[in-house]
């Protein structure tokens, strides 16, 4: 059992954190507007819209759930269906689940998150990569998706938009061309994008469009979200033969409770700042231009930057950890004490970050305090 102090801990610690400068990548696009905060106060009791339910999460009326899922982010995402999912992975699993049977074949982009690698080999799916160029850019060219898809025939492919670990942006739109030629349906895995940047599934030619929630939408979540294009509708949608309502790949029901109640409180905030995502762009860029000038340090991934989330190699840090009483944990306790978090503890050498909200004095403090640190 947890003490009193025990659980008192845990509230300092939380209230503590917002006081610093965030820099993690799946926080950024997370952080909640505090137009949200009063309204989830009211839902925080476990499944707090099965009150309301009549048998489908996604026909509740009030909260207006119903109009959420069936009309407006159907109309953000520009795809005819949208469910709610517990997460991006449990959206592509559901993809894959529906459309594949053991050992069918799957097309996945090298830089794709780890869960999607784990979907497929839960799945029993035989995986096939396309590479990315290596070094320093870790590019995916979209016509390597054609030659792959000669080669290998695959039912499914996938294509990550951007990649958690550089921020590239490939060329979604041309994959989907190529995917659409072949008759192979393409998901696009757009947790850090959908929220963040505009997003148009018919524009980028695809068949499925998966958000996150919790990472890009300002949601407390963890919450996914799937689009569909309507001709997949019959695979996806499956209803149980006994619980005739129920749809089979979400097991029933999506996410119930807060994380679907703070996903629709915060929408209208997310509507609005993806209008502004050029803005965002300059500012990451921006920072890497400050951030290069240091000598030693340089970004990694695609050039000019296409997004907020920044891979940084620096090999000044990482000599600096060899000597420094702190060791590789120095660059954290280093940050921390200038109001900075978000780098993982221990990383030194490379690590990511994002730019994503920051106001420019805080986006100039994270620049002065590199630099600060660079010359210890």
């Amino acid at each position: 059992m947890f003490s009193d102090g025990e659980f008192g801990i845990c509230r300092n610690i939380r209230r503590e954190s917002k006081r610093y400068i965030n820099l993690n990548p799946i926080q950024r696009g997370g952080i909640i507007p505090k137009e949200t905060i009063p309204i989830l106060n009211e839902w925080l009791d476990g499944y707090s819209i099965c009150d309301f339910c009549e048998g489908r999460l996604e026909d509740i009326k009030s909260p207006p759930i119903e109009k959420f899922v069936h009309d407006i982010l159907p109309k953000f995402l520009d795809i005819d269906i949208v469910r709610l999912t517990n997460g991006a992975r449990e959206a592509k699993f559901a993809v894959m689940h529906a459309l594949c049977k053991s050992n069918d074949r799957i097309l996945i982009d090298q830089n794709a998150h780890y869960s999607t690698f784990i979907s497929a080999e839960r799945l029993n799916l035989e995986i096939h990569e396309v590479p990315n160029s290596g070094y320093p850019e870790f590019k995916i060219n979209p016509e390597d998706y054609a030659e792959k898809i000669e080669e290998v025939n695959p039912r499914l492919v996938l294509l990550t938009y951007p990649d958690g670990n550089y921020g590239n942006l490939p060329d979604a739109r041309r994959v989907g061309k190529i995917c659409s030629e072949y008759g192979i349906p393409l998901i696009l895995n757009c947790a850090y994008s959908v929220g963040r940047m505009p997003i148009s599934a018919r524009k980028l030619n695809a068949d499925f469009i998966i958000g996150s929630g919790h990472k890009s939408m300002a949601s407390s979540g963890p919450i996914g979200i799937l689009g569909i294009k309507g001709e997949w509708e019959d695979e996806i949608l499956r209803k149980s033969k006994r619980y005739k309502n129920k749809e089979i790949e979400f097991l029933g029901c999506g996410p119930r409770g807060l994380p679907t109640v703070s996903l629709m409180a915060s929408f209208p905030y997310v509507a609005k700042r993806v209008e502004r995502w050029d803005k965002e762009v300059e500012k990451a860029r921006y920072f890497i231009k400050k951030i290069e000038e240091i000598d030693g340090i340089r970004q990694l991934g695609e050039k000019p930057k296409n997004h907020d989330l920044i891979f940084i190699e620096s090999s000044r840090f990482y000599e600096i950890s060899k000597r420094h009483k702190k060791g590789r944990f120095f660059l954290y306790h280093e940050l921390k004490k200038r109001g900075i978090i978000g780098i993982k503890p221990g990383l030194t050498k490379n690590f990511k970050m994002s730019t994503y909200q920051l106001k420019k004095n805080e986006l100039n403090m994270v620049i002065d305090a590199f630099s600060e640190i660079a010359n210890l």
